[in-house]
């Protein structure tokens, strides 16, 4: 395993420990969604230059489009809750009340 896989595997999996034991607040939340969202990019845009190929350059342009979508629905999700219950905080939501 190269060096480079490894930083994209030690990236993704330090940000879903980051999403397991860090779940205090929305924010920090989707800040590890992002980071998560982001190592897989940078892993897909590497992809085709170390395998040599330009069939699958379009990956890691979809990526960012769909992580793009992901960022702005969670923004809103983040403002609509603040405004609803006062703050950013994970315990603050039941999710059986609509």
């Amino acid at each position: 395993m190269s060096y480079l896989h490894l930083s994209f595997y030690s990236a993704f999996a330090l940000s879903s420990l980051g999403l397991a034991f860090h779940r205090t607040h929305l924010i920090s939340a989707l800040l590890c969604l992002e980071s998560m969202m982001l190592s897989m990019y940078i892993a897909l845009a590497m992809w085709p230059i170390q395998t040599q190929s330009s069939t699958s350059t379009i990956l890691p342009i979809l990526m960012l489009t769909f992580s793009a979508c992901e960022a702005g629905t969670g923004l809103a999700l983040l403002v609509a809750s603040t405004r609803t219950h006062g703050s950013d905080h994970l315990h603050n939501f039941n999710l059986l009340k609509c």
